[in-house]
């Protein structure tokens, strides 16, 4: 099955100028949705780690299906306000504007290994700002997991410190 038959492109969103990789006709058929989480958990069943990490909100989707079947706990990253007890945050710039994320305080334990998971690598920020939350809350990112990687954008420079699996790569 080729994942990127259920991937539309929709021109100017959210801004002028920007070509949006939509992810939601792959979400609306559940063959191609259960294939990529099926693809997700034979890449990592094996993989040394302890948490996966959600980035709010598209990471969610595909995070919360893999830890289920893996038996892995879940540490999400979520927009200023939306965690109830005491947080940390990290401003990022993305590519058409800036944002903050947050994570618990007591998310993850020292030395806790993660998966970070989001739906789209795009520059880099908000990811790199989901890594910077994980290790300033004492994990360790072992791996970061994208469904779509946008290489023209160059994301992957500002993550080089990590070890990043795309499953689409336009």
């Amino acid at each position: 099955m080729d994942l990127k038959d259920y991937i539309r492109d929709v021109l100017d969103f959210p801004e002028p100028g920007i070509l949006f990789k939509d992810i939601t006709p792959l979400l609306g058929d559940a063959k191609a949705f259960n294939h990529t989480i099926s693809r997700l958990v034979e890449h990592y069943k094996d993989f040394d780690f302890d948490a996966i990490v959600p980035v709010e909100s598209r990471g969610f989707l595909f995070g919360a299906p893999l830890a289920r079947a893996l038996g892995k706990a879940i540490v999400p990253v979520r927009k200023p306000g939306k965690l109830p007890a005491a947080t940390l945050s990290a401003d990022y710039e993305l590519e058409y504007g800036s944002n903050t994320l947050e994570i618990h305080v007591d998310g993850l334990k020292k030395d806790q290994k993660t998966l970070i998971i989001d739906d789209l690598l795009a520059t880099g920020g908000t990811l790199a700002a989901s890594a910077k939350l994980v290790e300033m809350a004492g994990g360790v990112v072992s791996e970061i997991a994208v469904i779509i990687e946008l290489a023209s954008l160059e994301g992957r420079k500002n993550l080089s410190a990590y070890n990043i699996h795309s499953m689409l790569v336009y």
